[in-house]
């Protein structure tokens, strides 16, 4: 899993403004810039059609904690 760090590292390689931004938040514009869906945690009941994503394994971690 990625953590906060790495997020914040990568959004600031695309020149997005951290400030105090959330993971979640963080990451969907990175898929933003990056050209892709902005969908990171909104996986359901664990399926996900985009398999080259690098965020995969976070989503689907974070999906889940976004049901409880």
């Amino acid at each position: 899993m990625v953590n906060i760090q790495q997020v914040r590292e990568k959004a600031r390689s695309f020149g997005l403004k951290v400030g105090k931004s959330k993971k979640t938040e963080l990451i969907k514009n990175i898929q933003k810039v990056e050209g892709n869906f902005d969908c990171f945690a909104t996986a359901v009941s664990g399926y996900c059609d985009q398999v080259g994503c690098v965020w995969r394994e976070d989503c689907f971690v974070s999906s889940e904690t976004k049901k409880m």
